[in-house]
């Protein structure tokens, strides 16, 4: 295979966004307690890892096979592979089927199975669910925000065996972060992405009630965070950290409801958000190493 090559079958799967959530993976599985009756070891870990990184990757490129003549009439993705010819659309149909088979047994056996049907899950709805329903509702962001927000339970199950509510606080939290983070997006990019035949909101409902929206789902997420807190997850030092990042991000949300605030507030929104999550993942590993109360 040549560099050129296998670089086009890297593109398929995404690395950078593959790589960002592997880290809120890792992280719920560090932060769980070691599962009843198990050894909690590098080898779960790294299987976890693994499937991870295998549905993700499966997941995005299939996404890329089905998007493939959107993805040719947008400047920012049609150097892509499949939109440029230098792939053929069914190798990376088969590409991403296979990573996405291999990923439900790495789960399954190498943690346990409801990590493996969270994978599952996730998977489908990414593919089957979200990436059609973007060219017919708004709504599909939030359906996209469920398995974006899957990694972390993923690794509190793979660690603990089990649903509990620690894990799904971490599911919340990336859940509604990825909300106000996407709606961003949409604002500074509503026009290529309606010519690319995307349902967004600030086009179907109007700039102000996606102004609304990332306001209202800011003001979810900053008492989610503190949950982790009373559940004894994270010590003071999270609760500090957090809760200033989160009335700073909120803060940040609640100027765009200004009538003036444009295109240009938008992206400072978007570029606060990933200030903002790497600030909180800081908190989560200060509080976890120094759970002061």
């Amino acid at each position: 295979m040549t560099e050129a090559r296998a670089a086009d079958f890297v593109a398929l799967v995404k690395p950078r966004i593959t790589a960002m959530v592997l880290m809120t993976a890792a992280g719920g599985f560090w932060l769980a307690p070691r599962m009843a009756g198990s050894s909690h070891g590098t080898r779960r870990a790294l299987l976890t890892l693994l499937g991870t990184t295998l549905i993700i990757g499966g997941a995005n490129a299939l996404n890329m096979y089905l998007e493939r003549d959107i993805d040719g009439r947008v400047p920012r993705t049609k150097s892509r592979p499949l939109p440029a010819g230098r792939m053929a659309p069914q190798v990376a149909l088969y590409f991403g089927a296979i990573l996405g088979l291999l990923a439900i047994p790495v789960l399954t056996l190498g943690a346990n199975p409801l990590t493996g049907l969270l994978g599952l899950i996730s998977f489908f709805l990414y593919v089957a669910v979200y990436t059609p329903m973007k060219q017919h509702s708004p709504m599909a962001l939030v359906i996209g925000a469920i398995p974006g927000a899957m990694p972390p339970l993923m690794g509190w199950t793979a660690a603990t065996g089990r649903l509990d509510a620690p894990g799904l606080v971490l599911f919340g939290i990336l859940f509604l972060w990825q909300l106000p983070h996407f709606l961003a997006i949409t604002l500074y990019r509503s026009g290529e992405m309606s010519r690319a035949g995307f349902k967004v909101l600030a086009v179907e409902k109007g700039t102000q009630a996606a102004k609304r929206r990332i306001v209202f789902y800011l003001a979810a997420l900053l008492p989610v965070t503190w949950l982790l807190f009373p559940l004894h997850v994270v010590g003071l030092p999270y609760l500090v950290l957090a809760g200033g990042a989160g009335v700073w991000f909120f803060a940040w949300g609640v100027r765009g409801l200004r009538e003036d605030a444009g295109t240009q507030w938008a992206r400072s929104l978007f570029r606060v958000s990933l200030v903002y999550i790497v600030i909180l993942f800081a908190a989560l590993l200060t509080g976890r190493i120094w759970p002061l109360r």
